[in-house]
């Protein structure tokens, strides 16, 4: 249910960055998802195999369900990476902004001087 949530406010704080920079808005809560549910797999899938590795009768009895430590501490770290590639999205569109040449109003249609 706690992912929920999270999807919910990464989905809504990626589609702000978009319309604050004139981008696609659902494109990038997309993105946000995707973000979130491939560190959840990685990170879920890096845990199976620790377990199966190290003790192989302890993978039988996971709740994968419940809030347990390993649980909370995928979640933050989904949470730092869906951050993490917001905070480089939004450096980049700045970056972006600041080198597209800005025309002014009164500039459009009269003949430049080359």
């Amino acid at each position: 249910m706690l992912s929920i949530f999270i999807l919910i406010g990464a989905y809504r704080y990626y589609a702000q960055l978009a319309e604050r920079f004139g981008k696609t808005k659902w494109q990038y809560g997309i993105l946000a998802i995707g973000i979130y549910l491939g560190t959840q797999l990685i990170l879920g899938f890096s845990y199976g195999m620790y377990l199966a590795v190290s003790d192989p009768e302890s993978a039988d009895n996971v709740n994968y369900a419940g809030f347990s430590g390993v649980n909370i501490i995928g979640w933050l770290i989904s949470i730092v990476a869906v951050w993490g590639v917001y905070k480089f999205l939004e450096n980049k569109f700045v970056k972006e902004r600041s080198v597209k040449p800005i025309i002014e109003i009164e500039e459009i249609g009269k003949i430049s001087d080359q």
